[in-house]
């Protein structure tokens, strides 16, 4: 058993990254009314520390400065400490990032502010080095000069942080009166995003590179829309470079965190639950529209990497994972050109590392990180080899170093499990067993949404974080409109209306306790939410789609499956509020900007009346989710159990299909063929 020189208070808590931090000498708390009460009883300032479990700059700072016996000491002897998850209080989070963004102009984690006792913050920073160090103060002279300006210059101090949080209460509204939203707000949203595409890597703007899922997503629905096939080369052209790139594990499937270079060869090497999430739907619906093979492999390997090392016992999905192992970044995932040959042989080895990039010199830190810098055509020709042969090299070679892969010390793991990620998540695999005629697919979706009913969710009410049997904080905008959009899709996978049923009463629950009724949308906490300097409201896109712009669209689809008009009510105070703001700064609001597509565009309501089970029925399913029709429900089933399905029959004993808009229905069919003249205006008439 190992032993421990310190332990802290956070030896108590489920959160990996908190527990990464239990046994440092800082007198560490979560965040809680002890130590708020404890802040101002006493008259002293709060260090508030915000990161992550797979933050590599985390556990840095942690490492030099948090471990440091004389650090720890000034920081115990001058401040409250409190260490914070930000992945399970993204309230917290989000209140502190936007005062960090407003005082220094950036930010990131880990995330370091000083609070007063009342909770303002006065002095804000991420990594600090311990010393001082290129230009950057050190960690222990800013705590010094923090607290000694906290003691001797109250005045000073308090005139700064009441304009502080007058900034932060203010920073809900906009300067801009809400709009009417309609397709021009589209099309200069598509024009401005395609302004900052790098022609030559795919993706926009510069390094560091983070991929640009909404985006991607928003512009194939743009294509869909206009029949500019200027969009459509955007999203290929990225959607391969990633594949290709780096930041693709090539091995073992799913997307690292983003680039550090303009070329997707790099990586910052975790891996996050929510971008394969929104990664692995994009990549389907790119297949979808194309029919490209690669985009199907890259979205099942992504899945198939979620379901072998991201699921729990139980259904849950896991957060993350870590980008060190053996603490060293990437350690997991780096070859040198003798570990190929030595596991596949010289003959194979030479074409496999030609193919994968791998050289003598490497190209990080002396060894390879996987990707494909050309095709398989130009690299059949560089040698004399044939094409099938080389596919046969390194599908063969892929496995081979994978399962010798499987024998390193893995990366480590943050198992907590979270309610939007998971939302998205489930989603991702409902569509996909559709897509892809994946019945384990549709298994793992389904439960995954019965564990996130039956262990997060309390009298109704949704909780944030599970781990270790125990569910935990109450539930934010995000988790409630991520489960909601969730439950809809898997309703489409499974045509189990109680999944509907599950979604309206959740949706009930939010609508109740999230909404503002004078400023439009949603607030990112409940009206019962623990009282905090200030009640965020989020619509921005960031690195997951914002609760906001997530109920808008699944509010829209809803309304579409039950006809309860009420639903669409809330979608357009969303879409009406930031009506100005979307074509002026699109890159902010890539997904809000795919529900005001959904909320514009020819919405398909596709009935389909028969047994889903029966092979005749399936072939009409089959024609509506193998096609890339992003607007659109699907209802199916013999009775009358929803909405849409209602006085709709069968003709004869036939399975029949309705395609209808805006609960306006064509006569209806009983072909695939039939079908799928009906939906035609949505394809594109060339690709």
């Amino acid at each position: 058993m190992t032993e421990y020189k310190y332990t802290n208070r956070l030896v108590k808590e489920t959160s990996p990254y908190l527990l990464q931090h239990a046994h440092n000498p800082v007198d560490w708390h979560p965040w809680c009314e002890e130590a708020l009460l404890q802040a101002k009883k006493e008259d002293t300032p709060i260090f508030l520390s915000i990161g992550y479990s797979a933050c590599h700059w985390c556990h840095v700072m942690e490492h030099e400065s948090f471990e440091n016996e004389e650090i720890a000491a000034v920081m115990n002897n001058n401040f409250i400490c409190i260490k914070v998850d930000r992945e399970e209080r993204p309230d917290l989070d989000t209140i502190y990032m936007t005062a960090v963004q407003m005082m220094t102009g950036s930010g990131g984690w880990p995330m370091t502010v000083f609070l007063t006792p009342d909770q303002i913050p006065f002095y804000c920073g991420t990594y600090f080095p311990p010393e001082d160090r290129h230009g950057m103060p050190g960690f222990r002279r800013v705590l010094l000069s923090v607290a000694q300006a906290y003691r001797e210059r109250r005045e000073e101090f308090y005139s700064n942080v009441k304009a502080i949080a007058a900034d932060l209460k203010n920073s809900n509204t906009t300067a801009l009166a809400p709009g009417k939203p309609d397709i021009s707000i589209l099309d200069a949203a598509a024009s401005g995003l395609i302004m900052n595409y790098d022609a030559r890597n795919g993706g926009f703007g510069a390094a560091p590179k983070f991929p640009p899922s909404m985006v991607l997503t928003f512009l194939l629905r743009t294509f869909l829309r206009t029949n500019e096939k200027k969009f459509l080369d955007v999203v290929d052209h990225t959607l391969t470079k990633m594949a290709w790139g780096g930041i693709y594990d090539q091995l073992g499937g799913g997307f690292h965190r983003y680039s550090v270079d303009a070329r997707w060869l790099v990586p910052h090497f975790e891996k996050m639950l929510y971008d394969n999430a929104l990664l692995s739907r994009v990549y389907l619906d790119a297949h979808l529209l194309t029919q490209n093979d690669l985009y199907r492999r890259i979205a099942g390997e992504t899945l198939d990497y979620v379901v072998r090392e991201m699921t729990s016992p139980e259904g849950g999905f896991y957060s993350s994972q870590d980008a060190d192992s053996e603490g060293t970044e990437g350690k997991f995932f780096l070859w040198t050109v003798q570990e190929v040959k030595a596991i596949m042989g010289e003959e194979a080895a030479e074409p496999f590392c030609r193919y994968f990039g791998c050289t003598p010199e490497g190209n990080f830190e002396g060894k390879n990180i996987l990707h494909v810098p050309e095709s398989i055509g130009a690299i059949a020709q560089w040698g004399i080899i044939s094409e099938d042969r080389l596919q046969e090299i390194i599908q063969r070679g892929r496995r081979m170093l994978f399962q010798a892969r499987e024998g390193r010390v893995k990366p480590g793991r943050d198992d907590k499990i979270l309610t939007a990620w998971n939302g998205l998540m489930l989603r991702s695999f409902a569509e996909a067993a559709n897509a892809l005629d994946r019945e384990d697919y549709r298994q793992v979706a389904v439960c995954n949404a019965e564990f996130l009913l039956s262990r997060l969710r309390i009298d109704g009410r949704l909780l944030r974080s599970y781990k270790d049997g125990r569910a935990r904080f109450n539930a934010y905008l995000e988790d409630y409109a991520c489960l909601i959009d969730g439950l809809i899709s898997l309703y489409e996978a499974t045509f189990n209306a109680g999944w509907i049923r599950e979604a309206e009463q959740l949706a009930g629950r939010m609508i109740e306790k999230f909404r503002d009724p004078q400023g439009g949308g949603f607030y990112f906490t409940s009206e019962d939410h623990e009282s905090l300097i200030h009640r965020p409201k989020e619509f921005q896109d960031t690195a997951t789609p914002s609760g906001n712009s997530v109920a808008a669209l699944a509010l829209l689809r809803l309304w579409k499956l039950t006809g309860d008009t009420g639903w669409m009510k809330h979608t357009a105070s969303v879409l009406e509020t930031m009506a100005s703001l979307m074509p002026r700064h699109p890159a902010a609001f890539p997904h809000l900007l795919c529900a005001l597509d959904f909320h514009l565009g020819k919405t398909k309501e596709i009935a389909i009346i028969g047994n889903p089970c029966e092979k005749e029925t399936r072939c009409l399913l089959d024609e509506a989710f193998h096609a890339y029709l992003p607007n659109k429900v699907v209802a199916c089933g013999t009775g009358e159990d929803l909405f849409l399905l209602r006085h709709k029959q069968r003709i004869g004993d036939q399975a029949t299909a309705y395609v209808c808009e805006n609960f306006t229905c064509k006569l209806p069919v009983t072909t695939p063929g039939d079908l799928a003249v009906s939906l035609k205006d949505q394809y594109p008439s060339s690709i």
